[in-house]
Order: structure tokens, then C-alpha cells, then sequence
């Protein structure tokens, strides 16, 4: 179980593809004391849904996000369908979660939704809506996905080249003391885990 979880959790996940996914582990383990090397490389990649299955799809309506630019100003409101699809540099923001003993929240994402169906993360969040701090955009995805009510600590802030688009993306992480109720529809299955049992 422990090997067939690591392997789900690193299966695609682009670590020689994509540097960006290995640049983010060392950045999760830096700052939010996650092992290196044997961190589970953090999930980025890119992903098409054809608009044909978007009305049976979580998700679909278009949020509305701040297109920025290379220095995080912001430029312009537009739709996060558009920035991404324009390759528009845009805000995420995500959550590390931990329990009183250290153990990392992951969680497996629902076949429906319209991002990275059925894979594996151990990071919560989502686009920073317009006019949305980094901060409270996380907390507001830890508590649409994973029904949790807390406060989020600022980790680290950077930009991403990797993934669906370019984006800014601020890291958090949090302490969570409640038991998570995820929603069904964004959310399959989740658990606390151990670091010795996220590591390849």
C-alpha cells in the first residue's frame, strides 16, 4: 500500500520533463520542512478537457481572475478560461496542510472535476479571484474542497512557468486540528500521511 500510494502520487508528475516540478519540492522542502531528495514531486502538468464534456464537468463556469504581469502587478480582470487558454500570467494560491503531528493532508481528486481528474495532491487551492489576497484565496479553497475553516501562514511566493499556464503561485501551509469534510464532487478520498510514506 505505502509503495503503490508513492508511485500514484509521483506517477506523471514530469520530474524530467518539467524542472519547475523539481524546483517546487525543493521549495516545499525548504520551507515547509518536507524531505528532499524523495519529496513527492509536486503535480503541475499540463492537461486538455475537450469543451465537449464541459457541461458534465466540475468547475465549468469561468472564474474571474487578475491577469498580472512579471512583477505581480495587476493588469487587467479576465476570465480564467481566457488567461489560461491566452497563456496569461495569473494568481494560484495553495495550501500545505499539516496535523499536530506533522502528518500531511493529501487527497485524491474527483474524476469529475475539470482539472487533473483522479491524481493525487497534497497541496489545496485554486486561481486568487479578482480582487483576492493570496491569503484569503487559500483559506477559501481549503474550505470549498476540503471543509476546513482555519488560517493559512504565508510560505513562499513565485513565479511558475510550468503547468496549465503561467501563473504566480503562493504556497501556504496550515495547522489543521478538525477533521477535513471534503466535498464529494471535487474530492474522492483523502488522508493523513507521514512523510516517510510520501517518499519515492
Amino acid at each position: 500500500m505505502r509503495a503503490g500510494l508513492a508511485a500514484a502520487l509521483n506517477h506523471g508528475a514530469g520530474a524530467n520533463k518539467h524542472g519547475n516540478s523539481l524546483q517546487m519540492s525543493r521549495i516545499l522542502a525548504r520551507h515547509c520542512q518536507l524531505p528532499w531528495p524523495g519529496t513527492v514531486t509536486v503535480r503541475l502538468v499540463a492537461q486538455t478537457v475537450p469543451l465537449s464534456e464541459g457541461p458534465a464537468i466540475v468547475g465549468l463556469v469561468d472564474e474571474m481572475v487578475e491577469h498580472v504581469d512579471e512583477q505581480d502587478r495587476v493588469l487587467a480582470v479576465v476570465g480564467r478560461g481566457e488567461a489560461v487558454r491566452r497563456g496569461w500570467l495569473h494568481r494560484i494560491a495553495v495550501t500545505v496542510c499539516r496535523d499536530s503531528r506533522r502528518q500531511v493532508l493529501v487527497h485524491r481528486r474527483s474524476e469529475q472535476v475539470s482539472r487533473f481528474p483522479g491524481h493525487y495532491e497534497l497541496m489545496a487551492g485554486g486561481a486568487v479571484a479578482a480582487g483576492e489576497s493570496y491569503e484569503e484565496a487559500a483559506v477559501r479553497g481549503m474550505a470549498e474542497e476540503l471543509g476546513i475553516d482555519t488560517t493559512v501562514r504565508s510560505v513562499v511566493k513565485f513565479l511558475n512557468r510550468d503547468g496549465l499556464s503561467p501563473h504566480w503561485l503562493g504556497i501556504h501551509e496550515a495547522v489543521v486540528l478538525v477533521d477535513p469534510k471534503p466535498r464529494g464532487d471535487e474530492v474522492a478520498w483523502h488522508g493523513w500521511l507521514p512523510e516517510s510514506e510520501m517518499t519515492a
